[in-house]
């Protein structure tokens, strides 16, 4: 097998402090190609085929989003400008971008890039201290134009969005469609994990952790608990209701209309990851909360997502639910919901695959000069 070409040490920091963008599962659904010393091909892919959350590879789109906007915040703290430009003969499972750093003479650094390894997703309690008047302005002041910032505070509509989450978990954890997920992307008895969620990152307590582990083994054992033993009511509860109370807000990224191609949602991905690295900047905790909008989407759509009785009409009602919680004029707009919110950066958290399983070796096989 063909070793990783050794790369440009800016085009390496670059890369290295790129790799850290937010990804769905912690997939990192892209590698490069180093092509020359300013020139990279970010080969994109998403998990359509088998993970029933990607819908037509969207969040993952959005992932791949968040990677272009921390390569341009990476370089630049080198003086570079990126420009990004995405091959559209590409199939839409392989998104695929052409990426080259140009000189730019007084460019400063953005501050933001200095926290592109410290952010990540806080899955506990926060503190319900509402948001100050400065880290909303910084927040909404923090994305490009065309998107803007729905909030959702006080503790009657966090409780909406709360059992929103809770009610939408009953869906996750009752399919098998989602199990063979949450199987896969979970390592066990972890603290961190580089390329899935470590257990110490889910939220639960330890109890909780070793009877999901458990559980989790067949799809016969989680279906008789959720039958007869109520199953999924403790970690909906620790996961999705608790936290769901415990935080400033809940807040939707609103675009001018709503998305419908991947450079809709490449761009929804950058706006994100400009608002979470801010969160972070101020020294809040963010949780992304996309479920809601992605089986309102396959419900809007008239798609199916499971062969499981009831499992539709379930998504129906939630679907009815999330547009009474957002609102009408969000509801199709909406490309992230999370919650944000005061207290200590996670313990536990997804780390990254390192950087040279990342680089994929040029077709014509040669080194970059």
């Amino acid at each position: 097998m063909a070793q990783a070409p050794q790369l440009d040490p800016i085009l390496e920091n670059i890369l290295d402090q790129a790799r850290w963008a937010p990804s769905g599962d912690n997939t990192q659904p892209w590698r490069f190609e180093a092509i020359e010393p300013r020139h990279v091909v970010v080969h994109g892919f998403d998990t359509r085929s088998h993970c029933v959350y990607d819908l037509d590879g969207h969040p993952s789109q959005l992932s791949l989003g968040a990677l272009l906007e921390s390569m341009a915040l990476a370089a630049s703290s080198h003086g570079l400008r990126m420009e990004a430009r995405r091959r559209t003969a590409m199939p839409d499972t392989l998104p695929t971008f052409d990426v080259r750093f140009v000189d730019s003479p007084g460019l400063l650094p953005d501050p933001l890039a200095a926290f592109l390894p410290q952010r990540s997703v806080q899955r506990r309690r926060l503190s319900t201290r509402q948001l100050r008047a400065s880290e909303k302005a910084a927040l909404e002041g923090s994305l490009p134009s065309g998107y803007k910032v729905q909030w959702y505070e006080g503790g009657r509509a966090r409780l909406a969005c709360a059992r929103l989450m809770f009610d939408n978990a009953r869906l996750r954890l009752t399919m098998p469609e989602a199990h063979k997920v949450h199987r896969d992307v979970i390592e066990w008895g972890a603290r961190f994990s580089a390329d899935r969620i470590p257990e110490q990152a889910l939220g639960v307590d330890p109890m909780t952790a070793r009877l999901m582990r458990w559980v989790m083994q067949s799809w016969r054992r989680v279906d008789f608990f959720n039958t007869w033993l109520a199953g999924t009511v403790a970690p909906r509860l620790q996961m999705d209701l608790l936290p769901g109370l415990y935080c400033a807000a809940h807040f939707a990224l609103l675009a001018e209309a709503a998305p419908r191609h991947i450079d809709d949602y490449v761009a929804a991905g950058r706006a994100m990851q400009r608002f979470w690295l801010t969160a972070t900047q101020l020294g809040l905790q963010l949780q992304p909360e996309l479920t809601p909008l992605i089986f309102a989407r396959y419900v809007r759509e008239r798609r199916a997502f499971s062969r499981t009785d009831g499992m539709q009409e379930l998504a129906q009602e939630l679907a009815g639910q999330c547009q009474d919680v957002l609102g009408a004029a969000a509801f199709e707009r909406a490309v992230f919901l999370g919650r944000i919110g005061a207290g200590p950066a996670a313990q536990a958290r997804s780390l990254r695959r390192p950087l040279q399983e990342l680089l994929v070796v040029p077709a014509d096989g040669k080194t970059p000069a």
